[in-house]
């Protein structure tokens, strides 16, 4: 008798295993982040190819064994296409995925982390925001979901509406994040700002940003 699971999620990586299978990371609602094998899934044609690729959402049902998860079926609502297709917002969006990876584990509760990677990606896709401003808010934001949120840095004299802005990010639900727009130089301080709390709380080098910092 196999035991099964059914977990909402994101696929946030992939690595090829042998001939044809595939091992993805997945981000889920109710587990946290966790691995599972996808036997079969780069034989061309195989039902599962564009459901383990990054950035697809949905629901994945899975089999539980007794140290690891084979995916059993797949059901994706988002498999973010416009994104793919944008060279510079697909290597954001990897980016958004390589943070998350860094941040979550496994079991833990990680809903607020896949809403904010999900509703980013969205905002990438949005004609009033720029990739920058999305990737700026959500470098904040992750921080204050993963709870280290210090506030405005010391040190230098910020804007009141970027002090307001920075609050805001932090405060809200990851829901009505991307919701407001803000001027030149709220948006110059705010990127400062999250340049500094990357420095500070994310202690890596992520491949995607050092691909972006070419291409821009």
């Amino acid at each position: 008798m196999q035991d099964f699971i059914m977990v909402t999620g994101m696929v946030i990586s992939q690595i090829p295993i042998g001939e044809y299978d595939r091992r993805v990371c997945i981000l889920t609602k109710e587990r946290g982040k966790i691995s599972a094998f996808a036997k079969g899934a780069r034989r061309p044609g195989n039902r599962f190819m564009a459901a383990t690729n990054p950035f697809s959402f949905g629901q994945f049902k899975l089999y539980e064994g007794r140290n690891s998860y084979t995916v059993a079926e797949a059901n994706i609502s988002q498999y973010f296409e416009e994104l793919r297709k944008d060279y510079i917002g697909a290597y954001y969006g990897m980016y958004f995925l390589e943070v998350a990876d860094y941040y979550t584990r496994e079991n833990n509760d990680e809903r607020e982390m896949l809403k904010l990677v999900y509703q980013s990606m969205r905002a990438l896709l949005h004609p009033s925001f720029s990739h920058e401003f999305v990737r700026c808010v959500f470098e904040i934001k992750a921080v204050a979901v993963n709870g280290e949120f210090p506030g405005a840095p010391e040190g230098t004299v910020w804007e009141e509406s970027t002090i307001y802005a920075l609050e805001f990010i932090a405060a809200s639900t990851v829901e009505k994040l991307y919701t407001f727009t803000v001027k030149d130089k709220v948006f110059s301080e705010l990127k400062q700002i999250a340049k500094r709390y990357r420095k500070r709380f994310m202690d890596k080098e992520f491949k995607s940003l050092e691909i972006l910092r070419t291409l821009e």
